[in-house]
């Protein structure tokens, strides 16, 4: 694990905050030189702190805005169940993340979708069919206080 110091710190939070931040106006932030800074960010880069820079996404403009965490058990605990369900999940559209997680499920899943009717759609016809799913809860997001995704 690569050291990081106080600045890098300064930095990481400031390009979480804003990573089209120019060099100029992060410089200026974390009090360095902009040569100083874009040498420190290219280190961050190939050290793979940094891993990418990505666009986010507001799902209710784009017609997403009924967001569910849902807690899926297997029946069985195989390999072979594992890749099955994450290869169905990698081509759902509606599933924006999935995570193997440890506890009396196996995996939590992030969707998004438009309206309850979709996620119902989404419930029986993606999720209802895929083998060795087990138990299903779902999660209804009401609001987010906060998310550091956005």
């Amino acid at each position: 694990m690569a050291k990081i110091d106080h600045i890098d710190e300064q930095i990481l939070r400031e390009l979480g905050r804003d990573g089209r931040i120019s060099n100029l106006a992060l410089a200026e932030k974390v009090g360095l030189s902009p040569s100083a800074c874009l040498r420190r960010v290219a280190t961050l880069e190939k050290t793979g702190i940094i891993a990418g820079y990505r666009a986010v996404m507001n799902p209710t403009a784009l017609g997403k805005g009924f967001v569910a965490y849902i807690t899926v058990g297997l029946n069985t605990h195989t390999k072979a169940a594992q890749q099955a369900f994450e290869q169905a999940m990698e081509s759902a559209s509606e599933v924006r993340e999935c995570h193997n997680i440890t506890g009396q499920v196996e995996y939590l899943l992030r969707v998004e979708v438009a309206d309850i009717a979709e996620y119902k759609r989404f419930h029986t016809d993606v999720l209802g069919t895929v083998e060795k799913v087990h138990a299903i809860t779902s999660y209804v997001v009401m609001g987010s206080p906060k998310d550091e995704r956005a």
